[in-house]
């Protein structure tokens, strides 16, 4: 995937471990069309460095002293145009799915590879999302076992017959809302994005071509203020578009969640 313009990507590098980041900021900065501009060791000079410098594309360590990569990418996020790209040790770090939720673009692990490291700052750049093989089905798994609709504690009592739960009536209404705003394609679309479908798959579902996929998943974004594909999947989920249970299932492994090069607004999360 190349810049358009050949423009050099502007990456910041935060990690506590100085040797890690200084691993980081060698591979970049000895990569052509990429230049490191900052540095951070905790996630209060990730926060500043991002402001400061600007940059195309921040690598955000997650667990860091005096503020955590969480509330650093949410705080980058929701103030600047930055891209933030997770990268930790471990795949099923209980911080990824918060992590992402906070605004996060993309993750990585830090034992990947220096040239897939350098393709995901490349696709996040362009306004991608990226996942490592295997989170795009851990990601909706974390939905579905986090699900908001419980049952009320025995000593409570339920809703009245007919009546639903507050979390019930919420998700009610953010599915009117979805069907106001999103056509019956655009509505059948966004539920096989949030089971993990690719532009290709989804195409070859709907028997319409790649190129249709991809604009219709561009409309999604614009409609719904989403950033990437990943917060398409918070919608449809929410909002109960694609229950848990057949997210989980219908999820694919080992994908990165790529799709519309649409840059981003600042609103970190639509609903």
């Amino acid at each position: 995937m190349t810049v358009p313009g050949g423009k050099t990507l502007r990456v910041v590098v935060a990690d506590d471990q100085a040797l890690v980041r200084v691993g980081f900021c060698g591979i970049i900065a000895a990569t052509p069309g990429f230049a490191v501009v900052g540095e951070a060791g905790n996630g209060a000079e990730a926060v500043q460095a991002a402001r400061q410098a600007k940059p195309d594309v921040i690598l955000m360590d997650v667990r860091m002293p005096v503020m955590d990569g969480i509330e650093a990418t949410r705080r980058i996020t929701e103030s600047t145009d930055v891209r933030a790209l997770i990268l930790t040790t471990f795949d099923l770090d209980e911080y990824v799915f918060a992590a992402l939720r906070a605004g996060a673009s993309g993750f990585l692990l830090k034992d990947t590879l220096p040239a897939d490291l350098l393709t995901a700052i490349r696709v996040v750049a362009g306004g991608d999302a990226l996942l490592a093989p295997s989170v795009t089905r851990r990601l909706i798994g974390e939905f579905a076992r986090t699900s908001p609709g419980t049952a009320p504690p025995p000593d409570q009592p339920g809703p009245r017959p007919g009546a639903g739960t507050p979390a019930e009536d919420d998700r009610g209404q953010a599915r009117d809302r979805l069907r106001r705003v999103l056509t019956e394609r655009e509505f059948e679309v966004l539920a096989m994005v949030a089971r993990g479908l690719s532009n290709a798959e989804i195409a070859e579902a709907l028997t319409i071509s790649p190129a249709t996929a991809k604009t219709h998943v561009a409309h999604l974004l614009t409609k719904l203020d989403a950033r990437d594909r990943i917060q398409l999947v918070i919608i449809a989920y929410q909002s109960e578009l694609a229950r848990g249970e057949v997210l989980a299932r219908g999820a694919p492994s080992g994908r990165s969640c790529r799709g519309s090069t649409r840059r981003r607004s600042r609103s970190r999360r639509p609903w």
